[in-house]
């Protein structure tokens, strides 16, 4: 480790982005951040203002905080990611997604800049529609927008968490939903549906994408699988049973990554996920709930990149060292 970058002058430039980040992202007040940071309210004010001065604060940080850059860098080590940012936490909203959303925008407005054709193939969530809303409108008819799963709930609404049509409108870019439900009723039902011609286009389409940003759901009673109604109580329990740590567009892992052969993913309908993809793949996702899940999806090759928190990075490399 480069023991030059902990000098007083770096030391001093981290607790005014810092600073910035609690208040220009999170909301804190300076009172708030005198708190979480340990100063005097006045040496609030002064943080605050020279991330301002220092040209730190744009409209997303513009500084790599040295504690979150080494756990960045500690992570892709880890898990031989091509691709790893790690966030500031806040204290008091360790699972707030903000931080995240606007990074993972950063990557995704990189892609969207290139004036070649590029496909990007979306999950849904609240962290993926999150990361939508933090992109500036952009004009981009050359690329295309593919949705890797269904956006039908099981009463036959739409999720109010699907990221695709929101990602197409906000770039003018032509985009392919996926004409699925998330779980078929049965698997000769699944295989009918799959026959479609719409549904094997877009099925290739995201097996051609350039860029996937995934969330990843934890497999406990809080699981968006289960909230949504796409799991009962009683699949839940086998699934568990079978030993499974997250899922990722509805597709269920074990503690390996490896997607569980069993009756509920026969019957999954989203895109299969790629296995050691060679284009990015990048999950946005934090809190400690989703740790394990993460991990798993991490140690299996899930996916090749990672948007996380300090507090999440943190815990995936304890979690890691103890086995």
């Amino acid at each position: 480790m480069n023991a030059g970058r902990f000098n007083p002058e770096t030391t001093r430039l981290d607790d005014a982005a810092r600073a910035g980040w609690l208040y220009y992202v999170a909301g804190n007040t300076q009172d708030e951040i005198a708190r979480k940071l340990g100063v005097s309210r006045q040496s609030a004010q002064r943080l605050v203002a020279m991330a301002v001065s220092e040209r730190l604060i744009k409209v997303r940080l513009d500084h790599p905080i040295a504690r979150c850059m080494d756990l960045a860098n500690a992570l892709k080590d880890r898990f031989e990611l091509t691709l790893c940012e790690v966030v500031p936490s806040d204290p008091d909203a360790p699972d707030l997604l903000t931080g995240l959303a606007i990074a993972a925008a950063a990557e995704l407005e990189r892609v969207l800049k290139s004036s070649e054709r590029r496909i990007i193939s979306l999950g849904t969530g609240r962290a993926l529609k999150s990361t939508v809303e933090q992109l500036p409108r952009m004009s981009c008819p050359q690329h295309v927008i593919v949705s890797r799963l269904g956006n039908m709930m099981q009463d036959g609404s739409a999720s109010p968490y699907n990221a695709t049509i929101r990602l197409a409108e906000r770039i003018n870019a032509p985009h392919y939903p996926y004409p699925l439900p998330v779980v078929a009723r049965d698997a000769a039902e699944l295989a009918t549906l799959q026959s479609q011609e719409a549904v094997r286009n877009t099925i290739s389409l995201c097996e051609k994408a350039h860029l996937s940003l995934v969330g990843i759901g934890q497999m406990d009673r809080s699981a968006p699988l289960f909230i949504d109604g796409f799991a009962s109580v009683a699949e839940m329990e086998q699934l568990a049973s079978a030993g499974a740590a997250g899922e990722i567009t509805s597709w269920v892992y074990d503690a390996q990554g490896r997607i569980i052969d069993c009756d509920f993913n026969a019957r999954v309908a989203s895109a299969p996920l790629p296995q050691a993809p060679e284009n990015q793949v990048i999950a946005v996702a934090a809190g400690e709930a989703k740790v394990p899940a993460m991990r798993a999806a991490l140690t299996g090759r899930l996916v090749n990149g990672l948007v996380t928190s300090e507090a999440t990075a943190e815990r995936l490399l304890i979690m890691d060292d103890s086995g």
